[in-house]
């Protein structure tokens, strides 16, 4: 099994992130929100929303995709096939390094129960519905 971060687990597009956010489901916390949506692509996606509203300093913004991003690249094969969007609302930049990796943690164990959850609800959305290549 391999933990890396490459190309193909990032959410790149402007149209993959419409289709994420047309259609989501969501776990959230304080100061976090992770939307995501079930996909056939075979794998686990990550893309960040993370506004200058919310986090105002760019170290800060970018020490929150840091913290979540290595998180996903060790929890990424427990997911399933689900493409996610990492929210941010205040608050987000007073947390430390150990607080949003629990933290990180944290939603995405919520994050596998409900796509679970929904996987034996609906049947598996069509090939179509995720790939936008």
């Amino acid at each position: 099994m391999k933990f890396g971060f490459s190309r193909s687990a990032r959410l790149l597009k402007p149209a993959e992130f419409r289709h994420v956010f047309a259609d989501a489901e969501s776990v959230a916390c304080r100061q976090l929100r992770l939307l995501f949506r079930p996909c056939e692509l075979g794998r686990t996606r990550i893309g960040f929303a993370l506004t200058k509203k919310a986090v105002k300093r760019a170290v800060d913004r970018n020490r929150i995709k840091r913290v979540f991003r290595d998180s996903f690249r060790l929890n990424q094969h427990e997911m399933g096939s689900v493409d996610i969007i990492v929210l941010a609302r205040r608050g987000a930049s007073d947390l430390d390094n150990a607080a949003l990796q629990k933290l990180a943690n944290d939603l995405w164990l919520r994050l596998e129960k409900s796509y679970k959850k929904s996987q034996s609800l609906a049947s598996a959305p069509s090939q179509q519905d995720c790939d936008l290549s």
